[in-house]
């Protein structure tokens, strides 16, 4: 478990390198900004690679399960500015009159978060059928998740949730003295009077496949209200 601790320390200095790398970017001519991206996504890709590692260690997931909102009352509120330039809260998804997948990732444009936004994106037309929106959060920054969503001409937003605070308040943080707060993948399921219904905590396993299971569980809830 020590030599995981000691590899996890040495990805995450990784990941503040590509935070660095971002800002740096965003500064940089556009015909300079797709060769700099490659170097970003790579390390940005390893830092990833960190919320595995912990997400799978016995010990975190103890600590996450001890960490995460109860299910069935009213999830925990937030106030997040969006890659849409707009502020979000909980009041602003539920005023909506829809269910509400909010899935946290650990940074955009890595290869497990893209692959897991576009799995949302592909099954969009779904999530419509069962009056169901799909909204992103990280501690990525309001500029990196605009540029997320529109490189991958994604039809829902992300939220940036910048030093953590909210990933905290859902349990779905992973933090390192001297490295910060990164935002774990797990995925929350929310119904139109706010109220928690299901949290996807073993995401990170199967992202491939993530979509296709929370479609599921929303037929799943759905059925199971209708019927009550």
């Amino acid at each position: 478990m020590r030599n995981s601790i000691r590899a996890a320390t040495v990805i995450l200095a990784s990941s503040l390198l590509s935070s660095m790398a971002w800002g740096f970017t965003m500064s940089m001519s556009v015909s300079k900004t797709s060769a700099a991206m490659g170097r970003k996504t790579f390390i940005g890709t390893i830092a990833t690679s960190t919320a595995a590692l912990i997400q799978n260690s016995p010990e975190n997931n103890v600590a996450l399960a001890a960490t995460l909102p109860p299910t069935g009352v009213k999830a925990p509120n937030f106030e997040l500015p969006s890659s849409r330039g707009r502020t979000t809260t909980l009041e602003t998804l539920t005023n909506t009159g829809k269910w509400t997948v909010l899935y946290f990732y650990p940074g955009a444009f890595t290869s497990g978060c893209t692959l897991e936004a576009r799995g949302f994106q592909v099954d969009g037309e779904e999530y419509r059928k069962f009056n169901t929106q799909v909204v992103g959060i990280s501690v990525d920054s309001v500029e990196k998740n605009a540029q997320f969503c529109q490189e991958e001409k994604l039809d829902f937003y992300m939220l940036s949730d910048a030093g953590g605070k909210v990933s905290k308040l859902y349990g779905s943080a992973l933090s390192l003295p001297g490295f910060g707060t990164f935002s774990n993948r797990q995925t929350y399921l929310i119904d139109p009077k706010g109220s928690l219904r299901w949290v996807f905590t073993d995401v990170e396993s199967h992202v491939a496949r993530h979509s296709t299971e929370v479609l599921a569980k929303i037929k799943e809830v759905q059925t199971e209200d209708s019927e009550a």
